[in-house]
């Protein structure tokens, strides 16, 4: 054999090397063991059609597992009920230092968002604004456990509780995709703008083409231990320090695909605050996203 023949077999294996270090180590048990909503897009669905699911593919590829999903609608003791019962692993879209787990690197930042239609030109920069005084604003109503989001303690503080209309982001057991009913309800001209988080408002607003409008709600400069962004991240058992050190270093060689995922489904993102992992960025209460009150 030549001493080119002898080292061409050589230099395909050093490839082959390389491309499983890129790949990362593989995942004990070959599962990645996620809980999700069975019907709550765009984070999840039964179908396997949220950007959740997307993104836990990518991830258990990387770690050279397959997913499997444990699915439990995210209401009161939804994470006692999956994490806490070892139901499952990872749930993948968490505030970040959200404190009942351990949250690795956040990979995605976003904020609540006005959505109005594009033709009327609202706009407001703060809730002093008089042009909120005569408008039909929706909100999302969550929970019964009294919290209230940022959007509605702001409004409430500047008198404009009776200009609230309420939207359930559950709704009933027959209602189809209500987190999207809200935004619905803005294109068909029934409330004037929808104030909601980013990824409910980027995804259903999209359905509507250009009619609808999608901008930043402003903060309320009154309430500054109150943000209205946050970062969101994977959240894993508290003890698992070894899985979310994978996944933050899977989350960090699938990046780009991530972003693309998440663009994909118009998420209005904001540059992450990329903090050591598990770090309290906007050491967040329950809110945002559909983790609230759980």
């Amino acid at each position: 054999m030549s001493p080119r023949s002898r080292a061409f077999p050589r230099r395909l294996r050093w490839t082959a090397l390389a491309a499983a270090l890129a790949a990362g180590p593989a995942l004990a048990g070959g599962t990645l063991r996620v809980c999700a909503d069975p019907d709550n897009l765009p984070y999840s669905n039964l179908g396997q059609e949220g950007y959740e699911n997307k993104i836990a593919q990518v991830l258990a590829q990387d770690l050279h597992a397959r997913v499997a999903y444990t699915w439990l609608k995210q209401r009161q003791s939804f994470f006692r009920q999956t994490l806490g019962a070892d139901r499952c692993d990872v749930v993948i879209s968490v505030p970040g230092g959200f404190e009942r787990v351990r949250t690795t690197r956040p990979y995605y930042r976003s904020g609540y968002v006005v959505v109005s239609q594009r033709q009327r030109g609202l706009d407001f920069q703060s809730y002093d604004d008089p042009v909120l005084r005569g408008l039909k604003i929706g909100l999302h109503t969550v929970g019964n456990d009294g919290s209230n989001s940022p959007p509605a303690v702001a409004l409430g503080r500047h008198g404009l509780a009776n200009n609230i209309f309420g939207f359930s982001l559950w709704g009933g057991a027959s209602v189809k995709q209500p987190q999207g009913q809200i935004i619905e309800a803005v294109a068909r001209g029934r409330i004037d703008m929808a104030i909601v988080w980013g990824p409910f408002g980027g995804y259903y607003a999209a359905r509507y083409g250009d009619a609808l409008a999608v901008r930043p709600a402003p903060n309320d400069a009154g309430m500054p231990g109150m943000p209205f962004a946050y970062d969101i991240a994977m959240g894993v058992r508290k003890d698992d320090q070894a899985l979310a050190a994978r996944l933050d270093a899977a989350i960090e060689r699938r990046r780009d695909d991530i972003q693309r995922i998440l663009s994909a489904y118009h998420l209005p993102l904001i540059e992450p605050d990329l903090g050591p992992p598990g770090s309290p960025a906007d050491a967040a209460p329950a809110h945002p996203s559909n983790h609230e009150g759980k």
